[in-house]
């Protein structure tokens, strides 16, 4: 089994990338046939921006983008997503957002079939999501943030395009919430994954 692992933070040495690493430590403790590839949208300098090449290749005027294509070989080349990026302003980062906004295109992650029939062209994919929250659990809770987090990113992006969201992590920092246990918690998310995939030509070889 081989994870992406993606992550949205501009600073290196962030706990973002520290739950990543851990993450990806999980799924290499899981047996040497498992491999993870981290994809850091910040320091691989990763243009967010949707510009009209983007829309010549959503409208299907136009191939995809270079670095486009190049971020959907890696997503075609494993077997699982794994998204860890801070919370903003109750979203994503506008990386990560850029990167889906991109990547995720007409054509590829799904096709629109003139307005009326969207395909579903990636279930054969999962995604863990993992997001880092600034504020505590009540704050969260009381402002319907996990309503909001379903409605925004389980179904307006992966369930349109096919992708079950297989599990999704909320790591608070307030509360006195101690890092180490979210860092040892974030090994065991990763150690879980590979059971978690399920390759057709496992179930057909069953």
């Amino acid at each position: 089994m081989h994870a992406l692992v993606v992550v949205a933070h501009p600073n290196s040495g962030s706990f973002s990338h520290a739950v990543a690493n851990h993450i990806g430590q999980g799924i290499e403790d899981a047996g040497p046939e498992h491999s993870f590839e981290l994809a850091d949208l910040s320091e691989e300098g990763f243009d967010p921006r949707f510009n009209q090449d983007d829309i010549a290749a959503f409208e299907m005027r136009a191939p995809f983008p270079d670095d486009v294509l190049a971020e959907q070989r890696r997503i075609d080349a494993a077997d699982t997503l794994v998204l860890v990026f801070p919370i903003y302003w109750w979203s994503m980062p506008a990386i990560l957002k850029g990167w889906i906004d991109r990547v995720f295109s007409n054509g590829w992650a799904y096709e629109d079939i003139d307005g009326e029939k969207v395909i579903k062209k990636l279930n054969h994919l999962k995604v863990h999501l993992v997001a880092i929250g600034g504020a505590g659990l009540g704050t969260f809770a009381r402002h319907g943030y996990f309503g909001a987090m379903n409605l925004q990113i389980h179904q307006g992006i992966f369930d349109y395009c096919g992708i079950e969201v297989a599990t999704s992590e909320l790591m608070l920092l307030a509360d006195g919430n101690d890092p180490a246990e979210h860092l040892k918690k974030a090994r065991n998310i990763g150690a879980a994954i590979p059971a978690k995939v399920t390759r057709p030509e496992l179930e057909m070889a069953g």
